[in-house]
Parts: structure tokens; C-alpha cells; sequence
């Protein structure tokens, strides 16, 4: 799921940043919305592997749901900042 997410492995991100690997990991550097649609895919990934959905399949799945949901919480995320900066403009 790291690889959907973040588009490397694990690994390959250790191979890549040895000294930050040292004392962290990839998710140490995510966004709170890419930790909470990694968390979202990790449950939906045990409900398609109870389900006996094979690894292709749930990629291709998992796939569409992380696009979908960092979207709409990013977008929300913008959202919300505009919002606040309209209330600031109102106090001036």
C-alpha cells in the first residue's frame, strides 16, 4: 500500500534515504491526509483479502479509492483555508 500511496516501497525509500532511514520511516514525512487514506486503504485491503480478491484487483481498487479520497480531503483541506482567510479579511 506504501506503493500506491507514497509511489515507492518501503524499502526502496531506505535504499534512497539512508540517513533519514536511520531514525524514521516514509510515514514520518507523510501529510496527515496521506496517513488517513493509507489508514482507510489498509482496512479496505483486509476486507478484499477476506473477500478472496487477488492482489491485482485489490491494487487496481485500492487505487481508485486513494486518488479519490487524498482528493477530496485535500480539496477540503483548501476549502477550509479559504474560508479562514475570508474571516481574516472580515476583522480588518
Amino acid at each position: 500500500m506504501l506503493k500506491r500511496q507514497f509511489n515507492t516501497t518501503a524499502k526502496k525509500w531506505r535504499e534512497l534515504n539512508p540517513n533519514l532511514a536511520k531514525n524514521s520511516n516514509l510515514r514520518d514525512y507523510a501529510t496527515i491526509n496521506e496517513l488517513t487514506v493509507l489508514s482507510n486503504l489498509e482496512s479496505h485491503n483486509a476486507e478484499m483479502i477476506k473477500e478472496g480478491k487477488n492482489k491485482e484487483e485489490r491494487f487496481k481498487v485500492l487505487s481508485e479509492i486513494a486518488k479519490y479520497q487524498l482528493n477530496i480531503l485535500n480539496n477540503a483541506e483548501k476549502i477550509k483555508l479559504l474560508g479562514n482567510s475570508k474571516k481574516g479579511d472580515v476583522k480588518k
